[in-house]
Order: C-alpha cells, then structure tokens, then sequence
C-alpha cells in the first residue's frame, strides 16, 4: 500500500480543498474534443493528468505509455498491485508542490479541465456479481416480508450471499435508466407493464484487478492484492417484478435492466487511514472466511432525490461504507471458494448499505416500507418509489484532518417506460 502523507498538497489550484486532493488520486477513462482517443486519467482537483501523455513524456517510468492509451484500466490493472504502488509514488512526487512539473511550461499540457473531459466507463466489465453484505438492510427486508424474529434466512452470517448480474447492462452515471417493463404479479395472475415500483440500492462496487486461476481459490489473507479499486453502484431494482421471480433462483429480470456506476475508481491506497473494525462475526464463520484484522472504511455514502419538476434536490439518506457484515476480502474469498476464477475488471457490488437509523438507510423499499409510507420532500412531493424524471445523486467522502477523499457523483436520471414491440 502507499498512503500520500496528509501534510503534502498538490500543485494544483485548489486539489487541497476538493475532494480529489493529492492523497486520493482515482483513475478513469477520458477523451477530449482535441484528443478523441479514450485513455487513462488521474483526477486531481477540478483537472485530469493525463497519464498516457506524461508517461510519453517520460515522466512515468513504472508503467509503459501502451498501457495508458487503453480504453479502459484492465491492462493498467494487470500489471498486478507492486505496479500500482510504483505508479502512486510516481504521481505523488508528481503533482506535490515544490516538484519540477509545477513550474514548468508541460503542465499546462498534461493537466485537462475535467469540464473539458469525456468520461467513459473505467473497466470492460467481464463479469458483475451483487452480494447482500449490510445486515442492516437484511434485516429490514426481512421484516418487510417476513416474521421479524425470523427476517435473516438462516444462511445470511454464515455466507456471503450474492447473485450474478448482468455485466452488460453497467453503464456509467448519466446514462437515462429505462423504467423496465416486466411481469406484475395480481390476484388473477401476472400481467404485463411498466414497473410501479422503481428503486435504487446505494452501494460501493469492488473493481478486480487480477486473474485467479479456475479451480483455485483466493485465500482471504491475499484478497486484498486482488482489488483496485472501488466505485459508487447504483443496484436499480424493479420491486414487485422481483418479489414476482424471486423463488427459486433470485432475481433476474428485476435487476438486469440497469445498474449505474460513477467514473473515477478509487485505489484502497487512498482509504487506508479510513480504516474502520468491523464488529466480530457471531456465529463464528467457517475458516476459509475468518479474518484478522477484518476491516471496512469510514466513508460516508449520501443520496438526494430531484423531481422532473423540481429545481432543487432532497437529501434522502446519508449511510456509511463501515455498515457492512461481509468485509470486501470475504466476498472475494468466498467467490473464488468454489474454484470460480475472477477476470480483471469483474465488479463486485456490496449489495444495499443500511445504517440503523432511518435517514442512513439505502433503498426506498426500506424508507417507506415497501411504498406504504410516502418519502416527503423539501419540494413538497412524496414518494413511495421513483417516477419518470426523478434525478438520482450518489455522493461519497472520507474527512480526516480537512482532506476529503471523494468519489465524484454518480447522477442518473429516470426515463419512461418504452412499449413492448409487437408482432
């Protein structure tokens, strides 16, 4: 791991107060009108360095400028976890005050306002896999719909439950959500239509950035080396379209239509002096998912909800990275357990993140009770579930010491159902 001392800043205007100052460093992928050609970025306040053009330049030696000019980050992560340390120290000495970039005529060549940028989306995605990591919010759907003194299914503090997606229908923030259309369930059987019941899942989704062999398994002591980095995930979920298909195999059709990520993928590096213990796990777990140390990240997670109609945005939740069960390295151990391998840049979503309270929890299935008790907003409009135009915004920042570790925005916007074709 490299963690950039709190006490250095970066040369650029304003890093210090954003929340891409020299101690986080996210990378994405981005293009310009006078550069068309997506390739690798590192935010630093309201810019981007171009990694392809300063490794070109020869100010990057610990990564090739081939691996920069990619589309995506897979061959950037491919280099394994000794590469992207290296490649941390670089930028570090880079962009801190007082280096020989900061007064020389090539930054104004290498740094792009981030206003003047494409973003794309930072991996091809091989595989995405949802796991239902926050007890809280197990608990709160179980209670929704079943006995409260059984809500937890009696494998949930034994496994890391998870489902496997659709890794072709992740897209980035920005792109219009479809409302899906899908099977409703009724008193005289299903029909078909629009889902009433459009929700959101506030999670944080794991980026993989390396190979495991098939039939290997991923000790949960070495998981860790296996993460690049993590982003905001937006899990949109069709409610009674999954309440519909559930049984027996999970959801499917509710949740295939979309899932929305933000641009810039956070390296842990970043977050190590957010580190937060995670409670000890009551049963004791099986072995090959014990672990020392096991930790999350004190990171706040923030939702605002803005009508069609609206001029101004709702805060609807605010909840906390370090309200999971399942750490990030026991999902990817328990992945991998059966001999599955994991591909660089498969996503790995934490599933919801509910606090206790009820401003912290993250769906709307759980703010309003499955839609029987409205969210009112500062515009004076309630909400059971999503209507076409609403705006959702995901936010995420780590504060210690006036550094803010953020991850940028992750905004989408709900769009009307299409018809289904006929004939």
């Amino acid at each position: 791991m490299h963690t950039i001392d709190f006490a250095l800043r970066a040369f650029v205007p304003g890093a210090q107060d954003s929340e891409f100052p020299l101690q986080n460093l996210p990378y994405g992928i981005f293009n310009t009108a006078r550069a068309p050609r997506p390739r690798v970025g590192v935010a630093i306040g309201d810019q981007i360095l171009d990694l392809a053009a300063a490794a070109q330049a020869g100010l990057l030696v610990s990564v090739s400028a081939d691996a920069l000019l990619q589309p995506t980050l897979n061959a950037l992560a491919a280099l394994g976890r000794a590469r992207w340390t290296a490649l941390r120290a670089e930028l570090a000495a880079l962009l801190q005050e007082g280096s020989p970039l900061a007064t020389s005529p090539q930054a104004a060549q290498l740094l792009v306002p981030q206003a003047e940028a494409r973003m794309h989306l930072p991996f091809a995605i091989g595989g995405f896999t949802d796991f239902y990591a926050s007890e809280n919010h197990a608990y709160n759907c179980g209670c929704l719909f079943r006995d409260p003194a059984n809500a937890l299914p009696p494998n949930w503090k034994h496994i890391p439950i998870g489902y496997n997606g659709r890794a072709s229908s992740v897209m980035l923030g920005g792109v219009p959500v479809v409302r899906p259309n899908g099977q409703l369930p009724g008193k005289e059987g299903p029909s078909w239509g629009p889902t009433q019941s459009l929700d959101f899942e506030l999670e944080i989704g794991v980026f993989i950035g390396r190979d495991t062999a098939l039939g290997q398994p991923l000790p949960v002591t070495q998981a860790q080396d296996a993460i690049f980095g993590i982003v905001l995930l937006n899990d949109w979920s069709a409610r009674e379209v999954q309440r519909w298909e559930y049984a027996p195999l999970g959801p499917f059709q509710a949740k295939a239509f979309h899932t929305s990520i933000s641009p810039w993928v956070v390296p842990l590096d970043a977050l190590q002096p957010f580190r937060v213990a995670l409670p000890p796990q009551q049963p004791t777990v099986l072995p090959y998912l014990q672990q020392d140390q096991r930790h999350s990240y004190d990171v706040q997670l923030s939702v605002s909800l803005q009508p069609g109609t609206a001029d101004r945005a709702s805060p609807i939740s605010c909840s906390n990275l370090q309200h999971l069960y399942w750490s990030f390295e026991q999902l990817i151990a328990h992945h991998t357990g059966s001999g599955c391998n994991l591909r660089v840049g498969d996503l790995l979503g934490t599933g919801t993140i509910s606090g206790t309270d009820h401003d912290a929890l993250g769906s709307m299935l759980e703010m309003t009770r499955n839609g029987q008790e409205p969210l009112h907003l500062l515009t004076g409009e309630a909400r059971g579930f999503l209507e076409d135009g609403d705006t959702l915004r995901f936010s995420a920042q780590a504060r210690q010491g006036g550094i803010r570790i953020g991850f940028g925005e992750l905004c989408s916007t709900v769009a009307p159902a299409v018809a289904y074709p006929q004939g």
